[in-house]
Order: structure tokens, then C-alpha cells, then sequence
């Protein structure tokens, strides 16, 4: 734990009680601030009385009294609209902070020099701050991962001079962080996420450039046209333009990185190959490319040889939900890609295989489907689960065979037979959702586990390793 020295003393205020709300309360107590909790369920009230803070209905105490606001990522700042406990921060005239705050002003306090390195974008973030920490341990560093790829950052060890820090952000969690300092920042790519916390795109997008903007050495995708405006309009306002470096998967960069074929290429300096990825099964696809040459850029900023680099990305054992393969029978392979809860997820697995046995639906978001038409020739055929099922036919109707499955065990059942029965070279059974778990599972763990788990038990039946 990080221990939140720098409000010793201090009255907070503290909402929202889940796992980082929880680990936040905890640090600050034992920091020495004098810290009162409140959540608006119940039952998150009764896990905070177990470690020992105040628990209090902030609705009636004296703002006057407290220093700052913590306030967690998941309650509104700004949209729809604020929470209650924003307003009554405001009046007071409070500064509003999240968890990532506290631990960039420990780091300033206590290690300013400690590397930090900080991911976010709106898809690929996890693989991409997992596959960094993963480089830099196999290359026998010390290696704290954490923020929102699912630690709380201050259940992390402190930071110091000798230990990196690797913490995915969420555009929230930057909300939250006015002095976001990394010594590397780093902007996957940008498209159309959480309008309805952020109110437009516009919002959204400020908030990941703010992230890069405040970073000491920042590197910023060019295949999209947002991020690739935000790395323009860096190198315009900021006065030492060489630590601004685009990244680009799709063509070659006079300055920056990119991929040349299956070599990560850098020119931010000398020319140099970072590494390869050709053959790394838990790399496949366009978008896990572009994770790869952002965390080859991010390690290649300290003194790690190339083949501290490669070694690393080759033995990456991949993140579990995320274009997992989880079994293989005979010649068809299983992959589990319950993370995709968009046609924008989905889009990177559908373009990831040449035949696939898809397994889809739920909980659908705003435009179904639709976008995905073009990759339909992939598709031998679709197994429709949950709510999503029926709409879904509609827009599959003549353009690729599907079959109304209800739940995952009927879809994995069936999408098995079909591919074992088949002539293909290599057919995949990919379970890609596009779709929230929420009508059937509650998250998209524990539907990629139950996936994992029914792989597992046909492995089994088949009686192949």
C-alpha cells in the first residue's frame, strides 16, 4: 500500500466505496488525514466500517471543514449530471480529486524522479499497460501494475526511484487528476466512448490528451484522425517538440514509431528495431499489433536492450478476456473474447480470423452490429445468445448463416460441431460478444470464465490435449 502522506492532518471527504474507494480510504488513514466516508448503497457502507474510517451521510456534514473531495471514477463529475456531493465540493469551494491524484503528489513528494509510465485510449489500454509491465519484470525490474486495469494504485507499493509504475487511466480517473506528470504518457487511439459521462467528444477527447500533454516524454497514435489531431496540436504548442512521438501501425514514420511489416521500427533518435512480432499467437491481429509498438516505445525510452524487448513480447502470456485462447480441438481453436462489449471490440477479433464460428449477443449498445457488415464474409457462422438474439438475426438475415442459441452452452456446443466438421485449415469458435453481459451474466469475467469452462469440458470429452 501507498500510504497518503500528503493530506496528513487533513479532513477529506471520501465517495464512493468500491475497490478503489476502499483501498483510497485506507491509504489516507494511515497516511495521517482524518478521513469520512460515505457511499449511496448500504452495502458499501458496511464494508468501510471494517477498516476502521468514519462513516458518515456527507449530505449533512460541514463541507467547510474538509480540504478536498475524493471522489471515485465511477460517480459523475460533470454528466449527466453531477453527483451531489460534486455540488457540495464546489460550494465549499474544495478541490475535487480522484485516487491517481493522490499518488502523483506522493510520488511528488516522495520520488519525483520514480519512473511512471501511464496508458490510456479507448481500446486497447489493458493489453497495452499489461504487456509493458510484462517486458519490464521479464526484464528483472521492479513492477507495479495497477490503476484501471484493476488494482487501486494505492493498494500499489510507494513509488521510488528504483521502481516503475505502469497504471492504465481511465478518462475518468484523469478527470480526477489535475497534476498528471508521467514520464511516459501514452494515447492509443481515440473513437466515440462514454459520451454520457462526458457529455461530447470533444470533452472525451480533452481528457485523454491532457494525460499526454502533462507527460514528460508522450507518445500518441496517427491512425486515427482524433488522436492524430491531438499529437498535431501538441507538437504546435509545446516548446520542446522532441518529446511529442507519433506511433502509426499503418505506414512508416520519418519521426516516431511504427511497424514495418511484423518489426517495430524506431526513429525517435537513431533508427533501431525494437522487435518483432511475427508468430506471437497472444499478439494476433491489427489492434494487439499496435499495443505492441506502444509498449516496445514506452520500454525503449530507459536502457533495455531490443532483446530485453523481444524477449518480452515473446513470451507475453496475454490478458484472460481478451482474445484468450483458451483450447483447441483437432484443428479449430477457441478464443475467448468476452472483453468485446462493442462492434468496435468486436471489429479487431472479426479482422484477427479468416473463418469464423462467431458467438455473439447480449446486452446490445447503441447501433447493434450494423458496423460490422463488411467482415460478415469471415463469418461460416453465428451462434446468437442473450436479449440481443433476435435483432441480431435481423441483421445477419442473407448475409451469413446463423442460429438462435439462447444461452453460451448451446452456442459452444453447437459452433465446436460445426468447426470440427469442417475442412478448414484452421477454423476459430470465437466468442466475441459485441454485446454487455449484464442480461444473463453479471460482467464479462465471469461470461469469458463460464466460456473458458464449457472449452474445457469439450478438451475433455474429445479426449485431445
Amino acid at each position: 500500500m501507498t500510504p497518503v502522506s500528503t493530506f496528513s492532518g487533513k479532513k477529506v471527504a471520501l465517495v464512493g466505496l468500491g475497490g478503489s474507494g476502499l483501498a483510497t480510504a485506507q491509504a489516507l488513514a494511515e497516511g495521517g488525514a482524518i478521513v469520512t466516508v460515505w457511499d449511496d448503497k448500504e452495502a458499501s457502507r458496511a464494508k468501510a466500517v471494517t477498516i476502521g474510517v468514519t462513516v458518515e451521510d456527507l449530505r449533512d456534514a460541514d463541507w467547510s471543514e474538509f480540504s478536498a473531495l475524493v471522489l471515485a471514477p465511477g460517480i459523475p463529475l460533470t454528466h449527466p449530471t453531477p453527483h451531489w456531493s460534486v455540488e457540495k465540493a464546489k460550494d465549499a469551494g474544495i478541490e475535487i480529486i480522484g485516487d491517481i491524484e493522490l499518488f502523483c503528489r506522493e510520488r511528488a513528494a516522495r520520488a519525483p524522479h520514480a519512473p511512471f509510465i501511464a496508458i490510456t485510449g479507448t481500446n486497447g489500454k489493458s493489453t497495452t499497460t499489461a504487456l509493458i509491465a510484462h517486458i519490464l519484470r521479464d526484464a528483472g525490474m521492479d513492477v507495479q501494475l495497477g490503476g484501471n486495469i484493476g488494482t487501486p494504485i494505492l493498494s500499489l507499493e510507494p513509488p521510488s526511484d528504483e521502481r516503475f509504475h505502469v497504471i492504465e487511466c481511465s478518462s475518468f480517473q484523469i478527470d480526477l487528476t489535475p497534476s498528471i506528470n508521467p514520464t511516459v504518457g501514452i494515447l492509443i487511439n481515440l473513437s466515440a466512448d462514454h459520451l454520457d459521462r462526458h457529455g461530447t467528444m470533444e470533452n472525451y477527447a480533452a481528457s485523454k490528451e491532457r494525460l499526454v500533454r502533462q507527460s514528460d516524454i508522450a507518445f500518441v497514435g496517427v491512425d486515427d484522425r482524433m488522436s492524430s489531431d491531438i499529437g498535431r496540436r501538441l507538437n504546435e504548442v509545446l516548446s520542446d517538440k522532441r518529446h511529442v512521438f507519433p506511433v502509426s501501425v499503418k505506414r512508416a514514420l520519418e519521426r516516431g514509431v511504427y511497424l514495418d511489416g511484423t518489426r517495430i521500427v524506431s526513429n525517435a533518435g537513431a533508427e533501431q528495431t525494437l522487435g518483432d512480432i511475427a508468430g506471437i499467437r497472444t499478439l494476433r491481429g491489427a489492434h494487439n499489433a499496435q499495443n505492441a509498438v506502444f509498449a516496445a516505445a514506452a520500454v525503449s525510452m530507459w536502457t533495455f536492450p531490443a532483446s530485453a524487448i523481444q524477449s518480452g513480447l515473446s513470451s507475453f502470456p496475454g490478458l484472460a478476456h481478451r482474445m484468450e485462447e483458451v483450447g483447441r480441438i483437432d484443428k479449430a481453436i477457441f478464443i475467448n473474447d468476452s472483453k468485446a462489449t462493442n462492434a468496435d471490440a468486436t471489429e479487431k477479433a472479426l479482422l484477427s480470423f479468416d473463418d469464423i464460428y462467431w458467438i455473439l449477443g447480449g446486452t446490445q449498445k447503441e447501433g447493434g452490429i450494423a458496423s460490422l457488415e463488411p467482415l460478415f464474409g469471415k463469418i461460416r457462422k453465428a451462434y446468437l445468445i442473450g436479449a440481443s438474439a433476435e435483432d441480431f438475426a435481423k441483421t445477419l438475415e442473407g448475409k451469413a448463416p446463423y442460429a438462435l442459441c439462447g444461452t453460451l452452452e448451446v452456442a459452444v456446443t453447437a459452433a465446436a460441431a460445426d468447426s470440427l466438421e469442417s475442412d478448414l485449415r484452421e477454423p476459430a469458435v470465437l466468442l466475441s460478444p459485441a454485446c454487455a453481459s449484464y442480461d444473463q451474466y453479471p460482467n464479462f469475467e465471469v461470461r469469458g470464465d463460464s466460456f473458458r469452462d464449457l472449452v474445457k469440458a469439450l478438451v475433455a470429452k474429445y479426449h485431445l490435449p
